[in-house]
């Protein structure tokens, strides 16, 4: 097919139906607002279907990954290799009696699942997924990813307080301090790359990271002495941002039941899952945006490749991570992770913003390399012995039973 089809009609193909239908509206003389507001809703229904999809793939994905790391064969009865257990999930969820408390809102205890998934999708609405493929082109794209991303917490607070019950209630507030602490230190890290892109745009922000050093690396925001601290920081609070093991304190279903989703049964639960999975997608492709060249190829001479190929490639090594995380670390404590935010985390991103200033300003290459290090490096060490010093005694006093 690659020898038929021209690569710049490949890179237009995402973008092919909405593009079609925006030409035809004004052919007729549909005004411009309206002949956006349908590419819009194209787009947003393409981006819903991909994505959608690959929540339903994931779900099996993950348990099948999770199964290897544990030595066991996780789902694998219904179809072929157990490729069907995302559709039979679903028609659990569906065909499962929908139970409202009697001391819930009953307004409220619906909306809030809905209200969930909203923000995810519209996160995902602003990413760039390849040179031509921008389903929604924001000048102020960085900026709206973040506001539509503080609607979660809302809607986090609204399950547990309309479901009428302490648990759902403590659950959710839990959650939001979670949250909420671990948003600052990715809106920090997401801070020095706007210092060094000079824009807010996500497709701004890829086109900085084009080119190549030494001939041979890409010359991506990963690959500088502040991209490394900031990228790290930025996946660590997008793993406690999307709930994920070791930070999945919210449904810690051994202490505090399931959270704010506790009073929820049926497809409701299933939209709760639907938006933590699709905040996944959406956090994976803004760390891949703003770390990993974003649609950039990898290497020198593959450009004949589509640009979304490299993204979702991209996207895929990144949720594997993810998971492989999830099957390796144990759940911290609840005291554990509001400390690892604040004493630990929050001080270095703010420490790593006046590093990228120094890397601007030294022109970076070896001698950005030489400044900024020592002071990434000397400041980590003092944090990292402060705060394990914080967690335990120098002394230990053990006590057995007679």
């Amino acid at each position: 097919m690659s020898s038929l089809v021209e690569p710049s009609f490949l890179e237009t193909l995402p973008m092919l139906p909405q593009r079609l239908l925006g030409d035809a509206l004004r052919s007729f003389g549909v005004p411009e607002g309206l002949a956006f507001a349908a590419e819009t809703a194209v787009a947003a229904i393409i981006v819903l279907s991909l994505f959608g999809g690959m929540f339903a793939l994931i779900s099996l994905i993950e348990r099948k990954v999770l199964a290897r790391i544990q030595n066991r064969p996780g789902p694998n009865r219904v179809g072929f290799c157990g490729i069907l257990q995302p559709m039979a999930d679903g028609i659990k969820m569906l065909t499962k009696e929908d139970v409202v408390p009697v001391s819930a809102d009953r307004l409220l205890h619906f909306l809030a699942p809905v209200l969930i998934v909203i923000p995810s999708i519209l996160a995902l609405g602003v990413l760039p997924y390849g040179r031509e493929w921008v389903p929604v082109p924001l000048a102020l794209g960085l900026l709206f990813f973040f506001a539509v991303g503080a609607m979660t917490e809302l809607s986090i607070f609204l399950a547990g307080w309309a479901s009428g019950s302490k648990f759902p209630l403590l659950g959710a507030m839990r959650a939001i301090a979670q949250m909420v602490s671990y948003e600052l230190p990715l809106m920090l890290s997401a801070t020095a790359v706007v210092m060094l892109s000079g824009t807010l745009s996500l497709s701004g922000i890829v086109e900085k990271q084009g080119g190549w050093t030494l001939g041979f690396l890409p010359a991506w925001n990963l690959f500088t002495p502040w991209g490394l601290v900031a990228g790290a920081i930025f996946f660590i609070a997008g793993i406690a941002e999307a709930n994920r093991c070791p930070f999945d304190l919210p449904e810690g279903e051994s202490e505090i039941v399931a959270g704010h989703m506790t009073e929820y049964s049926g497809f409701k639960y299933a939209l709760f899952f639907m938006g933590e999975y699709l905040g996944l997608f959406a956090l994976s492709g803004l760390g891949i945006t703003l770390f990993l060249g974003g649609w950039q190829a990898p290497l020198p001479g593959l450009g004949w490749v589509p640009s979304y190929v490299w993204f979702f490639l991209k996207l895929a090594a990144v949720i594997f991570f993810f998971l492989w995380i999830r099957g390796t670390f144990p759940r911290v404590r609840m005291d554990q992770l509001m400390r690892f935010a604040w004493m630990f985390l929050i001080p270095v991103a703010l420490l790593n913003l006046p590093s990228a200033a120094i890397w601007h300003y030294t022109g970076g290459g070896l001698i950005g390399w030489l400044a900024c290090g020592p002071f990434l490096v000397v400041p980590y060490l003092a944090l990292t012995i402060h705060f394990n010093r914080g967690l335990a005694r120098n002394t230990r006093t053990y006590r057995f039973a007679e």
